[in-house]
């Protein structure tokens, strides 16, 4: 599995898990909606920017998020 792929899928879990749909998370992020979309779809690799800024709207830590990438990316190779 991809990075851009594998970030979708944790991002997705977490907002669900935070109870935000795309649209607040995307205003709580300063991103659009769409984007957020892009992003969880995996179409797109977010910027260490992006990644800072939806950490920071769901109150985790960035280092958090990437290592749940990885482990994402791990798990799929098993």
């Amino acid at each position: 599995m991809d990075a851009a792929l594998a970030f979708g899928r944790v991002l997705r879990k977490l907002r669900l898990e935070k109870g935000l749909t795309q649209e607040e998370l995307g205003l709580d992020a300063e991103l659009r909606r769409t984007y957020i979309s892009v992003l969880e779809l995996g179409n797109q690799q977010p910027s260490l920017t992006t990644i800072l800024k939806v950490a920071k709207a769901l109150n985790k830590p960035s280092y958090y998020i990437i290592e749940l990438v990885v482990i994402e990316m791990q798990n799929e190779k098993l």
